[in-house]
């Protein structure tokens, strides 16, 4: 796993070809239990690493195609998972906790539910108030830059521009990290601001 922009957040991806971008997964490393958020498969290597830096406690996922390895994470380490509430009753894991808009799963980690995705009530994540990881409907084909998902793959466009402009008014969004794509690691919201005007 990779030290990202602050010393308990770690990162690790792996490359789809098909999509030409990387699919990220995001580890919180804190003192009262490990979050993994969208986790991709684990190298032996960063198995030894999380092992390391204390397991995990909870697995998060924003929506139900990010499920990717959750399943084998969870069956091997007795982890807890959390998914949008607004997929329950579709939901191909089954989760100990469901989030929706508002939610806190523990201190500092603030769910904001995004409609018109292209799964019903997809999670992005707001980390004390300065990080933001994002699952499907905000990604990042080119560093620096944020775009969304294409029309065809939206439920609802006009749904999904306002949910993205919600995220833009964040007023201290430093680092946005994104599930598909490159990471922006500063200046955040003004990048969340530059998408929202070529919506």
């Amino acid at each position: 796993m990779k030290s990202l922009h602050r010393p308990d957040l770690y990162g690790w991806s792996i490359f789809n070809p098909a999509r030409n971008i990387d699919f990220n997964g995001i580890a919180w490393i804190r003192p009262s239990g490990n979050i993994l958020i969208d986790p991709v498969a684990l190298s032996n290597h960063d198995w030894n690493h999380l092992q390391s830096l204390g397991g995990v406690l909870w697995i998060v996922l924003t929506n139900s195609e990010h499920i990717r390895a959750a399943k084998e994470i969870a069956d091997q380490t007795y982890a807890k998972v959390a998914g949008p509430l607004g997929e329950k009753d579709s939901f191909p894991l089954l989760c100990d906790r469901w989030l929706s808009d508002g939610d806190e799963l523990v201190p500092g980690l603030k769910t904001i539910e995004l409609q018109g995705s292209k799964t019903p009530g997809e999670l992005a994540l707001l980390l004390e108030e300065t990080t933001l990881i994002t699952g499907d409907l905000v990604r990042a084909r080119k560093a620096g830059s944020l775009t969304i998902l294409p029309d065809e793959k939206l439920l609802n466009r006009e749904e999904a521009v306002a949910s993205v402009r919600r995220l833009a008014d964040l007023s201290q969004v430093e680092a946005v990290l994104v599930g598909d794509g490159w990471p922006v690691f500063r200046d955040g919201r003004d990048r969340l601001k530059e998408l929202v005007a070529t919506l």
